[in-house]
This record gives C-alpha cells, sequence and structure tokens, in this order.
C-alpha cells in the first residue's frame, strides 16, 4: 500500500509574511497590528496567500492530510491559521509543536476542533527549518508529560526523531503513538550523489531509516518520514514506510497507529506549485509515491533490500539476505533486521 502524504503548507504562511511581517496569521502579529496588539482585521482577511485557500487546494489535488508549524516565534503560520484549519481542513490535520507546556495547552484548547495528531519537534530560534529530530531520550519528564496530556486531550501524539534506536525506544517508553523519521541526512546524501546506490554514504543513510523503521513498528508504533523528501528522492522512503508498516499490521494486527504511515512533504510541493499549481504539485507527488510503493513486492522477495525499497542494498554490504522463515527476516528490538 501507498503511504498517506500529508502536505505541509508552512511556506504558503511564509510567502504571505515577506509582504506582511507583522504577522498575518496571529490575532497577536497580524498585518496592521498596533503597539497594543489588536490588529487589523481587515487587512488579516486579505493578506495572501491564505493557507486555508492552500489546504482545500491541497485537498483537491489528493492530499490525506494537511500539516502545518506553529513555531514558538510564530515566523510563519500563527494561531488564527492553526484555528481556521483545525475547522474548515476535511482530510487529516497535523499539527507540528514544540514540546513546551504553551503549545501543549494551545493545542488542548482547540477541542473540540483539535489536530488529530500532535508531533513534537525541536525547535531553534535561529533555524531556518528543523534541523534535526527531537531528543527523546534526554527529554524524560517534560517529554513524557506532553505526550500524556496531549493524549488525554484524545490527540495522537507523533514524535519527530533522528534514524536512532535510542530514540525509538524512548518514544515508546514516553508513550508516543507515532514517529516521523527525519529523513534529511538520507536526502541530502542522495542529493549529492545523484541517487546512486553504489555511493556508500547513501546506502548507510538508507540503512538508518530501514532499520529505524523497522524497529518503531516491532514498538507497537506507527512509522511515518519526512524532511527534505522531493519527487526525486521519495521512492526508496515510500517503499519502506510501506513495507515496514505492513510488516507491524502483519505482526501486530491492524491498529490506528499500525498501518500505512504517512510522508509529510511540503517544501518540495509549495516550490513545485509556483509553477503548476498547487493541485497538480500534490497530484504529482501521490503519484511518485504510488510508482514507488506499487514496484514493492513482497510476497516473495528474496532479499531484505529489495522488500524495504533499498535498491539493490544487498550488493554493497554482507548480512543483507532475509532469514528464511520470513521475507523481511526477523526483527531485533535494538537492531532492526536481526
Amino acid at each position: 500500500m501507498t503511504p498517506l502524504l500529508c502536505v505541509n503548507i508552512d511556506h504558503v504562511a511564509t510567502v504571505r509574511q515577506a509582504r506582511y511581517r507583522a504577522g498575518a496569521g496571529s490575532g497577536s502579529g497580524a498585518p496592521g497590528a498596533h503597539a497594543g496588539g489588536a490588529a487589523d482585521t481587515r487587512r488579516v482577511d486579505t493578506a495572501e496567500p491564505d493557507p486555508v485557500r492552500a489546504a482545500h487546494e491541497a485537498e483537491l489535488g489528493g492530499a490525506d492530510g494537511i500539516t502545518v508549524h506553529l513555531r514558538e516565534d510564530r515566523r510563519h503560520v500563527g494561531d488564527r491559521d492553526v484555528e481556521l484549519l483545525s475547522r474548515f481542513v476535511r482530510v487529516k490535520f497535523d499539527l507540528e509543536m514544540a514540546c513546551t507546556p504553551e503549545m501543549v495547552e494551545f493545542a488542548r484548547r482547540l477541542r473540540p476542533h483539535a489536530p488529530h495528531t500532535a508531533m513534537l519537534v525541536p525547535e531553534g530560534r535561529q533555524e531556518v527549518t528543523t534541523e534535526g529530530g527531537l531528543d527523546v531520550a534526554g527529554g524524560g519528564a517534560r517529554v513524557r508529560d506532553a505526550v500524556r496530556a496531549l493524549k488525554d486531550a484524545g490527540i495522537m501524539v507523533s514524535v519527530f526523531i533522528d534514524a536512532d534506536a535510542r530514540q525509538v525506544e524512548a518514544a515508546a517508553k514516553a508513550g508516543a503513538d507515532v514517529c516521523e523519521i527525519h529523513t534529511g541526512p538520507y536526502a541530502h546524501a542522495f542529493a549529492r550523489c545523484g541517487g546512486d546506490f553504489r555511493d556508500g554514504a547513501l546506502v548507510e543513510q538508507t540503512r538508518r531509516v530501514r532499520d529505524a523503521a523497522l524497529m518503531i513498528v516491532d514498538a507497537s508504533m506507527r512509522c511515518n518520514a519526512g524532511h527534505a523528501l522531493n519527487y526525486v528522492n521519495v521512492g526508496p522512503v515510500a517503499r519502506m514506510v510501506s513495507a515496514a508498516n505492513a510488516l507491524g499490521a502483519a505482526r501486530l494486527g491492524p491498529s490506528p497507529t499500525a498501518d500505512r504511515g504517512e510522508l509529510h512533504i511540503g517544501h518540495a510541493i509549495v516550490s513545485r506549485a509556483v509553477f503548476t499549481g498547487l493541485r497538480t504539485a500534490v497530484a504529482d507527488m501521490k503519484r511518485a509515491m504510488r510508482e514507488a510503493s506499487e514496484s514493492l513486492s513482497t510476497e516473495s522477495p528474496g532479499r531484505t533490500g529489495e522488500a524495504l525499497g533499498l535498491p539493490d542494498l544487498h550488493d554493497f554490504g554482507p548480512g543483507q539476505e532475509a532469514a528464511p522463515e520470513s521475507p523481511l527476516g526477523p526483527l531485533s528490538p535494538r537492531g532492526g533486521l536481526a
């Protein structure tokens, strides 16, 4: 099965903020806001491009979900954007946010229109985009408390983590429903070698994503993936997420957290939309993901690399043959494939 596509529309708001630097999406920083914080609502309502209209276009293009990141500094998406999207999005709505009491309380206040999923991510005021996974292992009680508070409000919780065994284990202990694998290192390795899987760095980063995906589903969590994915590099990740979640469902039984999985993609889609329109850009990404997933055959793949979407990975290192009892090989809770 093809993973679901959740379209991140943050950069639609980024374009808007290039004109309305005071912050069109938030009542406390809307265009024309005065020193006391009151906004000129006429300019709020006419600021463009409107993320709500973008969400509608993405839905018409086939998006399975809409994702936004409400940053603490409200640099693009604002409170008002999230409040409107939570009411008008007709597909799955995901809210990325820092692991802070303020953001947790904001998400809880959205009830009865709370997001389907809250994704806890790290934040740095100087970063242009999220630069790494959340340190769940080092977060201790802070992460556990955030997860508990969100789940108590009926919100599914995802954590955005690096492809690292320690972080997967910590996410499971914290009670997360979902882990989203940070695919930035994979994407950067892919770009440096032009997607040539004879390149050792690309093979290593792909293996890390694969092993993390297997660990996630083995811990009864859903495996999602995202960051720096585009139309060229999405194929292997779509196949890995699809195969890993299928394996999790086969072993653990169908559940809300072990199914198709999701890819969260934003910048590449919004960039293409400048030339093709958002509806077409979303449809193009859906097609790329579908074609990659349809090329996956788990009936009798014979080799682990093929089964999890790693092109010819077995040719570049030992130990890649699957165990006879399973086309995907046995799982190890600490090292992916045993």
